[in-house]
Parts: C-alpha cells; structure tokens; sequence
C-alpha cells in the first residue's frame, strides 16, 4: 500500500511537471569583417567592423507551457560590437535594446509587452537579399533614415494574430510617457502572407517620439509617418524581391514637410547547394530636393555549416544631391556565427 501511494505521488508530480513545462535558452550571433568601407559623404576607412550581415547579439528566451494550450514567455537580447567588445549598437543604447519583454501566447495569437520589434523591421529584413545588414543592404540603410523612430520600440504592446490561410498581423502600440503630453505617442502596424513561392507584406508607422539612448528620446516636436509594400517571389532557381514606400516629417512648427520616397529591387540566386549571389539596390527621392540617393550591392554568401556562413559584398553609394563627396565604393569580407 505504502509503495502504492508512493507511486501515484510520484505520477502526480509527472503530471504537474507536464502542466507547467520550462525551457530557457542562451543564444546569439558573432558577425565580424575586414573592408575598406566609403559611402557618400563620407571619407574612407579601413576597418574590422562587427556587424556586416547582422549586429552582433547575444541573449536568453525561455517558454513555459501554462496548459490548455497558453504558453508564457520571455526573451531578453542586448546588441554588441565584436571588434571592440563595446556593448550596444552604438554609445548610449540600452543594454537591451534588442529585446526585453514578457509574452502570452494561445489560439488566440500572441500579447507581448516591453521593448521588441518595431512595425517596420520584419518587413524591411525580409524583403531585400541582404535581410538584416546595416552595413551593406541598401534597403536597410536607405529605411534606416526613414523609419519612424527606431528598428525597436520600448513602453510597447505588441499584439501578433495567428496564422490563418498565409495571413498574418501585428499590432503595436509605444507608450509616449511624456508627462503632460497624453497624445505623444508611437503607433503601426504590418501584415504578411505566405502561400507557396509567394510573399507579401504592407506596413504603417506613426511616431511622436524616438527610443530611450537616442537624442530624440523626447517627443521630436514633429510627427513622423512611413508605409511601405512589398513582394517576393522564389522562382526556385531565383528569388525576387521589390519594395516601394514612402515617410513624412510633419513639422508642428509650421515648416515645410520633408517627402521621401523609397524603392527597391533585389535577387538571390542559389550557385551552389549551400552558396548564393545576392544583388540589390536602392533609390530615395526627397521632394524638393535636387538630385537622388541610389546604392546598389552585389556579393555572395557561402553556408560553411548550418550556423556558419561566410560572405563578401561589394557596394557603390552615391547621392547626387551633395555639392562634395557625392559617391564611395565599399567591399567587405566577413563571417558569421550562430551559437
């Protein structure tokens, strides 16, 4: 009787262990490269740079299973800079910039708080062939510029629908908290779909203030707006890519609005069984102003492993709309490491 009851105390704490499952994981990505690196405006540098197809980060996740299909989770990631060991994207961003928030999730979709992606990043990275390089996409520099406030948003509520028939959406909303300033603050949304070889995306953002370690923390005594669409195509032999969308700077104190407008257009094509070609470029048109800022991006991305890769990239920048130092060539080599 006793080993009896034993027994069933023992399968008790099974059950109750399989009702409340957890996992937490360490993970990350080392990206680090050699280049003599000039864009327009600016003079050229030769350096080891971190980050060349993707910032450097490292951080924890974990889930728990809640039962009767709700999971809670959490994800914790802090960006750094490898050639120098220098945390963050740059001097004075939060220590987790990337990530930090807490998530529920179940059939109903997912409610997330804390700081996460902004409407704009997904899209961005996943319609161009160079994803999500700040150093060679000429998708993602050009949006940088035009995103309505950062890649990430803090003080945020981010609610993520649940895939129905290739459909989904995200929902997000940034808290302003600015004392006396109830309406200040940052709002958008983005949709994707998925059906075979084809995908879709749109996006809106509208932004009164900017993201703790920036300047414009503040409210930015502007408005700021930005959508855009965009389409891919896998051809199997060739995967397309094309974008279009526009941001205003809307000045509250009456001067005139700044218009830009974005396109680009990209390619990946698979050589070998683990390497590809990658071709993109770019072009911002700014209304009043005289001339264009194009760049356009050729290289290749060779898997040496499933977490390894290895890649070069060759990029000519020019902005017609300088008086000096209109144009720069770039070429970086590099690998990256997933962990």
């Amino acid at each position: 009787m006793k080993k009896s009851l034993i027994a069933f105390g023992a399968a008790l704490a099974c059950m109750g262990a399989a009702q409340a499952q957890s996992n937490v994981q360490l993970t990350g990505l080392v990206d680090m490269y050699v280049g003599s690196m000039k864009t327009a405006g600016k003079e050229r540098t030769s350096e080891v740079g971190s980050g060349g197809m993707t910032t450097s980060w490292w951080g924890m996740n974990g889930t728990e299973d809640l039962g009767n299909g709700l999971k809670v989770g959490f994800a914790l990631g802090a960006f750094f800079r490898a050639d120098t060991g220098t945390p963050g994207r740059f001097n004075g961003d939060a220590f987790f910039a990337r990530d930090a928030n807490v998530s529920l999730s179940g059939g109903f979709g997912t409610l997330k708080l804390g700081r996460s992606m902004a409407p704009n990043f997904l899209p961005t990275i996943l319609f161009n062939p160079y994803g999500d390089s700040f150093t060679v996409s000429p998708l993602v520099l050009h949006s940088v510029g035009n995103n309505a406030a950062d890649t990430g948003w803090s003080n945020q509520i981010t609610y993520s629908t649940p895939t129905f028939a290739g459909l989904r959406a995200n929902l997000q909303y940034q808290f302003g908290e600015q004392a006396d300033k109830s309406g200040t603050n940052n709002v958008g949304a983005n949709v994707f779909y998925n059906q075979g070889p084809l995908a879709l995306t749109a996006v809106y953002e509208q932004a009164d203030i900017g993201n703790p370690g920036l300047a414009n923390y503040n409210a930015l005594g502007y408005s700021k707006d930005k959508w855009m669409v965009g389409a891919a195509y896998d051809f199997s032999v060739v995967k397309l890519y094309a974008t279009y969308g526009q941001a205003t700077q809307d000045f509250s104190t009456g001067a005139d609005d700044i218009k830009k407008k974005t396109y680009s257009l990209g390619l990946d094509v698979p050589v070998t069984k683990a390497g590809t070609v990658k071709v993109a470029m770019a072009q911002t048109k700014t209304d009043s102003v005289s001339g264009k800022w194009t760049t356009a991006t050729v290289g290749y991305d060779h898997f040496l492993s499933k977490r390894t890769d290895a890649y070069a990239a060759a990029m000519y920048d020019k902005n017609s709309a300088l008086i000096d130092n209109k144009s720069g060539t770039s070429l970086a080599v590099g690998i990256r490491h997933r962990f």
